[in-house]
């Protein structure tokens, strides 16, 4: 059995976004959690491997990646695709430079690209420069991000403090023109050593045009919105996503992120007069049974309805945790409360499940001993339901992995009606 698209994501939100805009594209894809140990079972046009290496030394990042390109070519894929975040978050070690490069030379390619733009989600591109919204990535809440802040805008830069390889660009002027002119400006910039190229796009349009120009491309790297332009490079066209049944049970949100975004969904729930839990990195830190007390709150609360436990904070707390704790034990600490928080939670019968933040997600998913799922049904652009076998409940379950910058104000409460 062979694949057309191999795609490796450096984290698990990130996976689910990728193959939702891929099955939304027309291509039957699966999604696996980690690499997989054997050959793959389900037919499928696409996979995606389901990494945990945003946050990873950038060694383990790039062996991990690597592992992951080994079983995808052993799977025949033809083309290779390197997914991350739509906010392009990393640090000057990496880990976006570093996988990259890893890849460009397992491949043997000389030439790649690299856009996070996601107009659906109001990531835009122009003249190499990222927007959230309609301001600079800078000014959008990322610069306070706890782990991998982010304070320049322009891609050229962030990128080439990541790479040995030269970075150049491919301007609005030019995807304005189409996909020849995307052609002729890539043939330009190998002629000048340039060996990744940053790709300006603001609409869908622009990333329709990108796609058949990318299709010789032995490694695409990109947030997920490249994907809606490279199915059709293999003759398959747009369809809906197959329906997944939603598994009976309690519903159950756990909110790790504090991003802007998933700030204002904590508090639209609470507001919405839903039962919410926050947790202290503080008492975790000083042993409190932190979540065996959350389970036992929970408990008597999920036979009427949804309900929250979160970590997610405002900038200035998450610097005085960070400041007691150090900024990696803090992070450490609320992740590994949250997951098994979150299979306790499946224990209990929990069987709708939404999950904030991408570094959350991956530890949740691990928890829950979940290795692949199947993607439904879109609820916001970037967020699908999808379903899979969670071990340490020993029960199939409906879960959404939210990347913490995704999704309306509204998303936990609609999330769950259209779970319904």
């Amino acid at each position: 059995m062979t694949i057309k698209l191999g795609c490796i994501a450096d984290d698990f939100t990130g996976a689910t976004d990728l193959a939702n805009n891929l099955v939304r594209a027309g291509m039957r894809t699966v999604q696996a959690i980690g690499v997989p140990s054997g050959p793959l079972e389900t037919p499928a046009d696409a996979v995606v491997v389901a990494l945990k290496t945003r946050t990873l030394p950038a060694d383990e990042a790039v062996a991990q990646s690597l592992a992951a390109l080994a079983w995808l070519r052993a799977q025949g894929a033809g083309q290779i695709y390197f997914k991350y975040c739509s906010t392009f978050d990393s640090t000057a070690q990496g880990n976006i430079g570093p996988v990259a490069d890893a890849l460009m030379a397992a491949l043997e390619t000389d030439f790649t690209i690299a856009t996070p733009a996601f107009p659906d989600n109001k990531r835009t591109v122009f003249k190499g420069y990222l927007f959230a919204g309609d301001v600079l990535l800078n000014e959008s809440g990322m610069q306070h991000h706890p782990l991998t802040p982010m304070t320049d805008p322009n891609l050229v830069r962030v990128l080439s403090a990541q790479t040995r390889r030269k970075v150049g660009l491919i301007d609005y002027a030019v995807v304005a023109r189409g996909s020849d002119a995307i052609r002729g400006r890539i043939d330009a910039l190998r002629s000048e050593g340039v060996e990744i190229a940053i790709v300006d796009a603001i609409s869908n349009d622009d990333l329709l045009a990108l796609g058949p120009a990318l299709k010789d491309m032995p490694l695409v790297t990109a947030g997920s919105g490249v994907a809606i332009g490279l199915p059709g490079n293999w003759g398959l066209a747009p369809g809906a996503a197959a329906a997944l049944p939603r598994e009976p049970g309690a519903q159950a949100v756990v909110a790790g992120s504090c991003s802007s975004a998933t700030q204002g969904q904590v508090a639209a729930f609470i507001a919405a007069g839903r039962p919410a839990l926050a947790l202290d990195p503080l008492r975790l830190a000083a042993g409190d049974d932190v979540v065996a007390q959350a389970l036992a709150w929970a408990a008597p609360r999920l036979s009427d309805g949804p309900l929250l436990i979160y970590s997610t904070a405002r900038p200035d707390a998450v610097q005085a945790a960070q400041a007691s704790l150090g900024a990696a034990r803090a992070g450490a600490l609320v992740e590994e409360a949250i997951a098994r928080i979150a299979a306790g939670l499946a224990r209990l019968g929990v069987r709708q499940l939404i999950v904030a933040g991408g570094e959350t997600s991956g530890a949740v998913v691990q928890a829950l001993g979940l290795t692949q799922l199947a993607i439904g049904e879109q609820i916001d652009p970037g967020v699908p339901w999808c379903a899979g076998y969670a071990q340490a409940a020993q029960a199939r379950i409906s879960i959404a992995l939210k990347s913490g910058n995704f999704g309306g104000v509204d998303f936990f409460t609609r999330a769950f009606h259209r779970a319904a």
